[in-house]
């Protein structure tokens, strides 16, 4: 199990490597849809091998975050790639994955909030209820998949872009918030709180930024037409 460690770690840093390059990408182009292959099959391995890792103490929230993110980058590349017979199939089962991940982080946070320091395994009480909103409201947009199948134009884009960018938002959150970690590969300029938070909230303000951007109708023509036959 302890092979794994090394494994998470690049994997990790891999995923925040490409997932910078596929934000900043031309949307659509191939430099962005190979870049986001790649990234999915970082996420998919720091992810779960993440979990693995931390359920080596029982269940906690280390856990819960490796299965969250590798359920948003496999949810988010599902979306964009072609209809088949086997996508309502793939969405049930990404639906109990999200709806159990958003209840039992809910359950941790009511937890916490009981708690003198208000936190479980050092995890406060409003990550704990942040996920759990994240995994609700996810369950809650494969209920809509599953009733109304296959996704098109705008919802589509939106559905693919906040799970991507959430996904990173993880991945970097897991590495930037920890000063001891990023001091073994960054210089000490990078290492103050301020310098380690942009890269954190980054991938949530172009998130917003792209969110805005199909809303207004100003990428759905680029980026509907060039991810429309394979994943980004």
């Amino acid at each position: 199990m302890q092979a794994l460690l090394p494994v998470h770690i690049l994997a990790g840093g891999l995923a925040i490597v490409v997932g910078a390059v596929a934000l900043f990408a031309a949307k659509g182009a191939f430099l962005h849809r190979r870049s986001g292959i790649v990234f999915v099959v970082a996420m998919l391995t720091m992810g779960l091998s993440g979990s693995a890792l931390a359920l080596r103490n029982g269940p906690n929230a280390n856990a819960l975050g490796g299965f969250m993110s590798a359920y948003l980058v496999m949810t988010a590349w599902a979306t964009v790639r072609p209809p088949s017979a086997r996508a309502r199939q793939v969405a049930v089962g990404a639906m109990v994955v999200a709806f159990a991940l958003g209840f039992v982080d809910l359950a941790l946070g009511l937890i916490a909030l009981g708690r003198p320091h208000r936190a479980v395994d050092g995890v406060p009480a409003p990550a704990f209820l942040i996920f759990a909103v994240v995994g609700l409201l996810a369950g809650v947009g494969d209920v809509r998949v599953i009733r109304a199948g296959a996704l098109q134009g705008a919802q589509r884009l939106r559905r693919h872009l906040w799970r991507m960018c959430f996904a990173l938002f993880i991945a970097a959150g897991s590495f930037f918030s920890i000063r001891a970690r990023v001091a073994r590969i960054l210089p000490e300029p990078f290492l103050g709180s301020g310098m380690r938070l942009l890269p954190i909230v980054l991938p949530l303000l172009l998130m917003v930024y792209w969110l805005w951007r199909v809303r207004a109708g100003r990428s759905q023509r680029t980026i509907g037409r060039a991810s429309a036959p394979v994943a980004t």
